[in-house]
């Protein structure tokens, strides 16, 4: 991975016109991003990576477990 990937479009507006920040910025800090869009800045920080499986295994509630209306319609 290059120490400063590129994202694809702003966060906020999904608008595709961003400019590296002049700000100096430092590793730990992540890169800084300006969107000409929307007048909004930005920073990207790579985390790392996910553990194999633990993706998605938050536990989700049964059908049973959950509230319905008292209609028996969804709330």
């Amino acid at each position: 991975m290059s120490e400063r990937a590129a994202p694809f479009y702003c966060p906020y507006c999904g608008d595709e016109d961003l400019r590296p920040s002049e700000e100096r910025t430092s590793r730990e800090a992540g890169a800084a991003w300006e969107c000409r869009a929307c007048s909004r800045a930005f920073r990207l920080k790579f985390l790392g990576l996910l553990a194999p499986g633990t993706a998605g295994s938050a536990p989700s509630p049964s059908p049973s477990a959950a509230p319905s209306a008292p209609d028996g319609g969804t709330p």
